[in-house]
C-alpha cells in the first residue's frame, strides 16, 4: 500500500538512486543512444546560455530552469508537472486539509483550465462553478497556454479578495463572468448524517482525514439510530469528489469490504505491478450500500466506486465518472521542490482500466436542474381542496386502529413527506435513499 501514497517520496527516491548505480553497464551496451542523449543535453545547455546572454531582457536563471522542467513533464500527460517549493508547500497544506483559494479541482485540456469539480461549501461552489466549466480568463487575463502552476497561481490570492473568472460552459452560447471572493479553504473531508434509517456519508476529497471522519461519524450516527440493526443501509456520496491520496481511497474501500482485491497498479516495469487486498472488517456489517457518482467523481473516487461495484458490495447510481485512471507519485527534489509524475495505471478488481472511460453507474440517474423558487406548478386555488377520504364531510371514522398503530402510521407518513422534500432538493440522493429503503423492505419480508 505504501507505494500508492502520493507523497511517498522516500521509496521512489531510493529507486532512482538504484537506477543510477546500475546505469554503467546499460550505457556500455547502448553507446549510440547515450551519445544522442548527451548531445541533446548539450543542445539544452547551448539554448540556456544563449537566452541568458542575448534575450532582450535579463532573465532569472531559476525561472528558466523551472519552466524547462515543467515543460518537459507537461509534455508527457496532463497530470505530470513540477511543483516549485512554494507550490509544494501548498500541496502539503492541502493533503492536511486546509489551503487558501477558490475551492476547485482543475486540470488542463487543450491549453485551457477545466474544472474537474467544485468542492462543497467553498466560494467556487457557492458562486456556481460547475464540473466541466472551462475557465478562460482571470480578471480579464487569458489563461490559455499557461503552465498549470501559473494558472493556479492566478486563481489564488489574499483571503477576502475578489476575482472575476470568465467561464465557457457547455449548453451556454456565450462566455460569462462569475465573481468570487477568495477564502481560506478548510476541508471537512467527510461528513455523516442520517436520513430516516439510512446513513448518508458525504466525502468531498480523499486526504488524511477522510477515513477517520467516516469511521468516527459512522460510529456516532449508528449509535444515535439505536444500533446497526436499525440501519437500513448506507449511501456513499462521491459526487464532485476529485480524488486525492490513493492510500485514503484504499482505506475507505477497505472499510466496507471483508476480503478481495481493492485495486491493482501496472507501471512501466511489469515486475513492479502490485495488488492491494481488503482486510477483514466491515464498518456497517454488510448492510446494503449505494454509491453516488457523477462527472466530477475522479481518480480516488473511481477507485472506491469501482472496487465496491466489482465486488457487488454496492449499487452505483448517478452519472458517468470523470475517467482518470492513472497514479501520480509526488517525488521530493533538491531545493524543496516536487515532481508530480505519472508512474502507473490503476485497475479495478475485475481488471478493467477506467482511464478516459470512467465508471459506468449500474443505474443511470441524471440530476435534473433545480426549478426556480417562484416556479409554482401547483394551482394555489386548489391547495385547500379535499384530497383524501378523511377530509370529506361526514366520512366514517376508523375505530379499528389503536392509538399506537395510528401514531406509527403518522410517523411513516411524515417520513414519506420528508423524502418527498428531499427529491426537490437532491433527486439523485433521494433516489439512493429510496432504493435502500426498498431493499430493506424486501429483506425484512423474507
Amino acid at each position: 500500500m505504501k507505494k500508492f501514497v502520493m507523497a511517498a517520496a522516500g521509496g521512489i527516491l531510493a529507486g532512482t538512486l538504484l537506477t543510477t548505480q546500475v546505469a554503467g553497464p546499460l550505457i556500455a551496451q547502448d553507446t549510440d543512444r547515450s551519445s544522442s542523449v548527451y548531445e541533446q543535453l548539450d543542445l539544452f545547455g547551448d539554448v540556456f546560455e544563449r537566452i541568458r546572454q542575448s534575450y532582450v531582457e535579463e532573465v532569472d536563471e531559476r525561472d528558466l530552469i523551472e519552466a524547462a522542467i515543467n515543460g518537459m513533464l507537461q509534455s508527457l500527460d496532463p497530470h505530470s508537472s513540477y511543483l516549485s517549493p512554494e507550490a509544494a508547500a501548498k500541496m502539503d497544506e492541502r493533503t492536511r486539509g486546509s489551503f487558501g483559494g477558490l475551492g476547485i479541482e482543475v486540470t488542463q485540456e487543450d491549453g485551457w483550465v477545466k474544472v474537474v469539480s467544485p468542492i462543497d461549501g467553498t466560494p467556487a461552489a457557492e458562486a456556481g462553478l460547475q464540473t466541466g466549466d472551462i475557465i478562460t480568463h482571470v480578471d480579464g487575463e487569458s489563461l490559455f497556454g499557461l503552465l498549470m502552476d501559473e494558472a493556479v497561481n492566478k486563481l489564488r490570492g489574499p483571503i477576502g479578495s475578489e476575482v472575476v473568472v470568465t467561464v465557457v460552459r457547455e449548453g451556454v452560447d456565450e462566455p460569462f463572468d462569475i465573481t468570487i471572493i477568495r477564502d481560506e479553504i478548510k476541508l471537512t473531508a467527510a461528513t455523516v448524517r442520517a436520513i430516516g434509517k439510512v446513513v448518508v456519508v458525504r466525502a468531498t476529497t480523499f486526504n488524511d482525514q477522510t477515513y477517520p471522519n467516516i469511521r468516527d461519524g459512522l460510529e456516532k450516527t449508528i449509535e444515535e439510530l439505536g444500533g446497526i440493526d436499525n440501519v437500513q443501509g448506507l449511501v456513499l456520496d462521491l459526487r464532485n469528489n476529485p480524488g486525492g491520496l490513493v492510500s485514503s481511497a484504499i482505506a475507505v474501500a477497505d472499510a466496507f469490504l471483508e476480503e478481495g482485491e481493492i485495486m491493482s497498479t501496472r507501471g512501466r516495469d511489469a515486475a513492479e505491478a502490485e495488488r492491494v487486498n481488503a482486510t477483514p472488517g466491515d464498518l456497517i456489517d454488510g448492510k446494503p450500500m449505494v454509491v453516488l457518482i457523477n462527472g466530477g467523481s475522479a481518480s480516488s473516487s473511481e477507485i472506491v466506486s469501482g472496487a465496491l461495484q466489482d465486488h457487488h458490495r454496492a449499487i452505483v447510481v448517478g452519472e458517468q465518472s470523470f475517467g482518470k485512471g492513472s497514479v501520480q507519485s509526488l517525488i521530493r527534489l533538491r531545493g524543496d521542490g516536487m515532481m508530480r509524475l505519472t508512474t502507473a495505471r490503476y485497475y479495478t478488481p475485475s481488471g478493467r482500466s477506467i482511464q478516459a472511460l470512467g465508471i459506468s453507474p449500474d443505474v443511470v440517474v441524471p440530476q435534473p436542474p433545480k426549478r426556480p423558487e417562484n416556479d409554482q406548478e401547483a394551482n394555489p386555488a386548489l391547495e385547500n381542496f379535499n384530497r383524501s377520504e378523511a377530509e370529506l364531510r361526514g366520512a366514517l371514522d376508523n375505530d379499528e386502529v389503536t392509538d399506537d398503530e395510528r401514531q406509527a402510521i403518522e410517523a411513516a407518513r411524515k417520513a414519506a413527506e420528508e423524502a418527498a422534500k428531499l427529491r426537490d432538493e437532491d433527486f439523485q440522493l433521494s433516489y439512493a435513499v429510496d432504493l435502500l429503503k426498498g431493499l430493506a423492505t424486501i429483506s425484512s419480508s423474507q
